[in-house]
């Protein structure tokens, strides 16, 4: 058993104990104290077992009133951020991330009610789909990782600003009727993803590498705005992204003496990342292991060489140059050409295998997703309000680093190196909040209700 011999009374209240005490942290910025303790019910609501996580069905399991449960989470206002913050801090300390990783997933949806919910393409579903979609940060290790801060994309049909004369007001009517902010407007996710950034170094968090996949990394605005904060990243890109070669060099044109100096150009059309890796391949592929899987080493082939990522949106060094960075291109032996593309502005001596290991770091965050939606239920909220929704996600976030700390300190768990799986840990949590109530079948103590 995870929690080894112990008495049956004896874990039961310290798993309790411990939550409860999670809960006062964690939520100690509320302001009401009735508000801490409906925070505590939710919680207990997303760890007990249950098939629908939806506040109806986890308010009857937790044996509380449905529309104390339901104001909480859809009317109330109480702010997300302070509690975002704790979790955040509190992750930072638990995880000691190497890795900021931003990435986004879809809530599926039958109606048209929730906020934001719209026909658009999700990556959680592969496919263009009725679903609202959400950016989230994550602070990741290859051993742990916790959703700390989170957006929901606000697509343009509801924007009214952005509407037709003839449906804005319509637009106007869905936004009040979901009690969207009048400052949540339509903006590009890679935009959500800085603000996330930003936001949570504001709590007092040192950044990690920033990771995120092609659908932020894609966009040279977001790799420049990243450099301009100062920060390190690894984010996929496509194999058409166009670059040149590391020793490539621009002209610069001779100056007459009058009018405007001319600027350094760069007279040859820059490559695809494709065409460089297969250039390069003979002399720069290299066979690395990133990480020990469930069946053995997980290794791949890579090409790793410098190139300058060419785009007129990526600013010019001084001396008309481009800026340097890394080109990480899985090629696996079987394929016959590369099958994924990174880019990143680290360091030029960082070790190859630390570039393929933030590289693959995302498959922390597809995991957390995972353990959200079908542990925690984080796609089964069902109110339609804007506050409503985020609500949720945070209390599920907090439910998610409850678990994700018992999975990594408890003393009789295994080394942090190997923790138990999410999965055990959960089940293990929710038999005993099944069994919250009545007497302990080893000592026959009674347990408080």
């Amino acid at each position: 058993m995870l929690f080894g011999t112990m008495c049956g009374m004896n874990l039961k209240r310290g798993i309790r104990q411990d939550l409860e005490r999670y809960v006062l942290d964690v939520f100690g910025a509320l302001p009401r104290s009735d508000q801490r303790v409906k925070a505590g019910a939710y919680l207990r609501g997303v760890l007990t077992d249950g098939r629908r996580k939806s506040m109806w069905p986890m308010a009857e399991r937790v044996g509380v009133d449905y529309q104390q449960i339901q104001q909480f989470v859809s009317s109330s206002t109480w702010p997300v951020e302070p509690v975002r913050a704790r979790i955040a801090r509190l992750a930072q300390e638990l995880v000691d991330p190497v890795a900021w990783v931003v990435d986004d997933t879809g809530f599926p949806k039958d109606g048209k009610h929730s906020p934001c919910v719209a026909r658009q393409y999700s990556g959680s579903l592969g496919k263009v789909g009725n679903c609202q979609v959400a950016p989230s940060l994550h602070l990741a290790t290859d051993v742990a990782s916790v959703p700390v801060n989170w957006r929901l994309f606000v697509p343009e049909r509801w924007d009214d600003s952005l509407a037709d004369d003839g449906d804005a007001e319509t637009v106007a009517a869905r936004r009040a009727a979901a009690k969207i902010p009048a400052t949540e407007r339509h903006r590009e996710k890679w935009r959500m993803a800085l603000e996330m950034i930003d936001e949570t170094t504001k709590w007092g968090l040192r950044p990690g590498v920033i990771c995120a996949d092609p659908g932020y990394g894609d966009c040279g605005d977001f790799r420049t705005a990243l450099t301009d904060r100062g920060l390190s990243y690894v984010v996929g890109v496509k194999g058409d992204t166009g670059a040149h070669a590391v020793d490539t060099e621009p002209d610069m044109p001779p100056y007459s003496g009058s009018g405007r100096p001319p600027t350094a150009r760069y007279r040859t059309k820059p490559l695809s990342l494709k065409q460089h890796a297969i250039r390069a391949s003979t002399q720069a592929a290299q066979t690395i292991t990133w990480r020990k899987g469930t069946i053995g080493p997980l290794r791949s082939r890579y090409v790793i060489i410098q190139v300058r990522p060419a785009n007129r949106h990526i600013p010019r060094q001084s001396d008309g140059t481009l800026p340097i960075t890394w080109m990480i291109a899985e090629w696996p032996p079987k394929e016959e050409e590369p099958t994924k593309y990174w880019l990143s502005n680290l360091h030029p001596s960082t070790r190859p295998k630390t570039l393929v290991q933030l590289a693959k770091i995302r498959w922390r965050i597809e995991h957390d997703y995972r353990e959200l939606k079908t542990g925690l239920g984080l796609d089964h909220f069902e109110g339609r309000s804007w506050l409503g929704w985020h609500h949720h996600v945070t209390l599920t976030s907090a439910a998610h680093l409850f678990i994700t700390k018992t999975r990594l300190t408890n003393p009789k768990a295994p080394a942090p190196a190997h923790p138990q799986p999410f999965t055990k840990i959960i089940r293990e949590i929710q038999h005993i909040l099944a069994t919250w109530a009545g007497a302990c079948h080893t000592c026959h103590q009674i347990l408080r209700t």
